[in-house]
């Protein structure tokens, strides 16, 4: 399987400082956008240490020289339990971090994580930065937020347009860093020729719908021409907070070699 892939992060109107981070890392197959929260500087240290850190552990334990961390659970593969472990990694090092400066107190972060294996692609996610598959036309959430109001809506107390103007909608009910320890959401998904993957913050997805993602991403061949697309979007319709998309397009070599030698970024 080869991709074209591209990742873009943007602090958006309304926001002093960007506390996203992000990982396009193409020689792991590795990709990650972080949203990082806490006081001064604290969100932008806690966003970046979750992504050098479950980078850095996948890229080690890839060689065989890290042990998984926590328990490994057979019903995934090596692949999902590798991304799983580091993000238990970058929770443990982020909630140390925050216990020993003051200054980083309560600091935390969202992540979502991606991880491509063959014809799988492992995700991992705590919080409600989100993942999404684009196939055959039509978009489909791969995560499920981890905040207030996905679950007044999965409990029939609130409707999806309800939520868009809940006073908490921004309140998150996982994170890493908040505490010793931290469930992980973890999915495999079989990919194939043609998908289309969107990593993002929140960002995004409060300021731009479904929809325009899935036309943005679907008319455009080349990810970071999309990503920057993306990003303008959601500025001109407010840009209420930071803002962080990464694109993988995915392709088989019988039907897309010819179309992506004249395009920069594309890798077996």
């Amino acid at each position: 399987m080869k991709f074209l892939t591209a990742g873009k992060s943007d602090k958006g109107v309304s926001r002093q400082n960007n506390e996203d981070n992000f990982c396009v890392d193409e020689n792991l197959r590795l990709f990650i956008v972080t949203d990082g929260m806490g006081g001064a500087a604290a969100g932008e240290v806690a966003s970046r240490m979750a992504v050098e850190t479950i980078r850095d552990y996948v890229k080690h334990s890839s060689m065989g020289n890290e042990p998984f961390i926590g328990d490994y659970d057979k019903t995934f593969s090596d692949a999902s339990n590798r991304i799983t472990s580091g993000i238990r990694l970058a929770n443990q090092a982020i909630y140390e971090a925050s216990q020993s400066n003051v200054k980083w107190r309560g600091m935390g972060t969202t992540v979502a994580a991606a991880l491509l294996d063959g014809s799988k692609m492992s995700i991992a996610h705590a919080g409600d930065s989100r993942i999404y598959l684009i196939r055959a036309s039509s978009i489909v959430q791969l995560t499920d937020d981890h905040s207030i109001v996905s679950e007044q809506i999965k409990s029939g107390l609130l409707t999806k347009e309800e939520a868009e103007g809940s006073e908490v909608r921004n309140i998150i009910t996982r994170a890493l860093g908040s505490a010793p320890s931290v469930d992980i959401d973890l999915d495999e998904i079989d990919i194939t020729d043609g998908d289309r993957v969107v990593l993002c913050s929140d960002g995004l997805t409060t300021m731009v719908s479904d929809n325009v993602i899935l036309s943005t991403v679907a008319v455009s061949d080349e990810p970071d021409r999309a990503c920057s697309a993306l990003i303008d979007i959601a500025n001109k319709n407010g840009g209420k907070d930071n803002i962080t998309v990464a694109l993988v397009y995915l392709f088989e070599d019988k039907t897309f070699s010819k179309k992506i030698k004249n395009l920069s970024g594309w890798h077996n």
